[in-house]
């Protein structure tokens, strides 16, 4: 095979070739992330090709048929893809398949037909193309393959012969743009093509499938650069979603989301369709696309947190929580305190809490349904990708996570934290909080004041431990019909106490579990049987914080912080509306007082 012609590539070779492809972008992540500096310079396009190619190595399988392993190549791409660059190289493969009839194989003819009207996909994707990247670099690569197909029949001398003609693109996209022109860099997304190509290349010119069926096993972890620069960052999140069975029109879709951001890419199609977009509030973006197809699948990445945690890190310690955590925004931006969202479904569409939804938007849907949003734990993959961020920036973590008897967040923290610990020698401490809410926001609080202080961290996690059996929350529920519909009191029970108009408050236990603390009739008398119960309390041991909570109530919270004041001339910490994934619970109108004793 290494000498002999090639005239006909085959579904078996089509994955194998693009396994080599892939390896080469995976193996040279870090030197991609080096260059990056267009659109944004995150230093992260080499991470972001490297996840969306390994997404689709984990997920296909070779297949005798050459459209139909490029179709689950796409298909994979689609829903992998990572960052702008892994966006656009998804739609590439898209416009590819969608471009290629349906044989077991195809000739240099019909490969070159099909790679040279892909282009116009990758072009139309991107609410504003710009020359001098990935686009430039691939549409040169097909107008070469395409110009010689009628001379060259074989798949190794054009691949071969094209080799010239990338680098000759990708150096020339220097001179294209200004900001490459001025950095003296290539473009990254178009470095990373040419990895790929490179390795294709290769692989047909040896066809050596022993070399790379070995490494379908090997754990090449992604590389998280610690060379970003400080810029300016007009739109925070950095924001993916997969959409499907779209009811708006491709070009309407994009132009929602350029009113909304920028760096807007629409990829896939009307079933299957791949968003990027950076933007300052994805949970209104969201909230909109929800009436315009599936929301299947999000991920968000604060790009304000991260640049701060490669450039400017306030201290050597990184702190993480979940969202189940209740903490003003400003404390949380103050201490960078990562918070990794869990996660909300509602009729079919795929939400992150506290990011693209918040409160109002949680609320806008409870009064205009029957049904209770069903929640779920952050998965261990959440936990490896940050964790294998921060390590590369940190000299430690610590994590502190929900209640595990809620939750298999902490359990799935804990896995996450024993990989990374060991692939980066560094130390990851997972917390179980044994509670969540305001109490967690309480001891999250109190774990990054005493990193602050410059307290050692084995000291700290050994009086985490202690700050935890002091902490304690108390929800009063206004509105039984919420747990009703969740499930976590009977249709009867709650029938008879909604009649007799008892409102339950509900309490954590020492273990982590909820418990029912008491329950009165009316809400005004909850109060007042809590704060009797903080004033017993208080006589043992002095208030070190405390937060006030509620759920679309602020009369409520402000007579609970009144009283508060009142008992411990202390304003509270923070005054917050409850994270969706426990108002959906506690229901409209609940309050709450968290408070951590000394």
């Amino acid at each position: 095979m290494k000498n002999s012609l090639i005239l006909e590539i085959d579904g078996r070779s089509l994955y194998y070739a693009f396994l080599a492809g892939g390896y080469r972008i995976l193996e040279n992540q870090a030197e991609i992330n080096r260059i990056n500096v267009f659109p944004v310079k995150d230093n992260d396009t080499g991470t972001n090709l490297a996840s969306t190619v390994r997404s689709v190595i984990d997920s296909i399988k070779p297949d005798k048929s050459y459209k139909n392993t490029l179709d689950n190549i796409a298909e994979a791409a689609l829903i992998g893809a990572r960052g702008n660059s892994g966006v656009i190289f998804a739609q590439f493969l898209f416009g590819v398949s969608k471009e290629t009839n349906h044989k077991n194989s195809i000739t240099v003819p019909e490969f070159a037909a099909s790679i040279k009207r892909s282009i116009p996909y990758m072009y139309d994707a991107i609410a504003n193309p710009v020359e001098g990247t990935m686009l430039t670099v691939i549409k040169e690569w097909s107008d070469y393959i395409f110009s010689k197909q009628s001379v060259i029949q074989d798949f190794k001398k054009i691949l071969v012969s094209s080799l010239e003609v990338l680098h000759q693109s990708l150096i020339e996209t220097t001179s294209r743009l200004l900001i490459l022109e001025k950095n003296k860099l290539v473009d990254a997304g178009a470095k990373g093509f040419v990895y790929f190509m490179e390795g294709i290349i290769d692989f047909i010119k040896n066809y050596n499938i022993r070399k790379i069926v070995p490494q379908l096993n090997k754990t090449i972890t992604l590389i998280h650069s610690d060379d970003a620069e400080n810029g300016d960052i007009n739109y925070r999140y950095c924001t993916e979603a997969l959409l499907r069975d779209i009811s708006i029109s491709k070009p309407n879709l994009q132009k929602l989301l350029i009113e909304n951001g920028d760096s807007v890419v629409v990829a896939g199609s009307d079933s299957l369709c791949r968003i990027h977009v950076h933007t300052n509030h994805p949970a209104d973006l969201f909230h909109t696309l929800k009436d315009f197809g599936t929301i299947s699948y999000q991920k968000v990445d604060d790009m304000v947190r991260q640049n701060e945690y490669a450039t400017h890190r306030k201290w050597n310690i990184a702190l993480v929580t979940d969202s189940a955590c209740d903490l003003s925004e400003e404390l949380i931006d103050y201490y960078q305190i990562n918070v990794v969202p869990l996660n909300i479904n509602w009729k079919g569409n795929y939400y992150l809490d506290k990011v693209t939804m918040q409160p109002n938007q949680l609320y806008d849907l409870l009064d205009n349904s029957d049904e209770l949003p069903k929640t779920s734990q952050i998965n261990e993959r959440t936990f490896i990708n940050l964790y294998s961020k921060l390590a590369s920036h940190y000299d430690a973590i610590i994590a502190v996570h929900l209640t595990q008897h809620f939750s298999g967040t902490y359990l799935n923290s804990v896995k996450a934290a024993e990989r990374i610990s060991g692939e980066f020698q560094k130390p990851v401490y997972v917390i179980d909080s044994k509670n969540l809410s305001g109490a967690l926001g309480l001891l999250v609080l109190r774990v990054a004041q005493s990193i602050e202080s410059g307290m050692p961290i084995l000291d700290i996690v050994n009086a985490a431990e202690d700050w935890i059996k002091n902490a304690r929350i108390f929800v009063s529920v206004k509105d039984l019909k919420y747990m009703i519909r969740g499930g976590r009191v009977s249709k009867k029970k709650g029938f008879l106490a909604t009649l007799l108009g008892i409102n339950p408050v509900v309490s954590m236990d020492n273990e982590g579990k909820a418990i029912l603390f008491g329950k009165t009739f009316g809400q005004a008398a909850n109060i007042n049987k809590v704060m009797n119960h903080i004033c017993t309390l208080t006589r043992q041991q002095q208030v070190w914080n405390y937060i006030v909570l509620h759920a679309h109530n602020k009369m409520g919270a402000d007579v609970y912080t009144d009283k508060m004041i009142a008992l411990t001339g202390k304003q509270p910490v923070s005054v917050v509306d409850i994270s969706p994934v426990i108002g959906m619970n506690a229901g409209v109108g609940s309050i709450a007082v968290s408070l951590l004793l000394e």
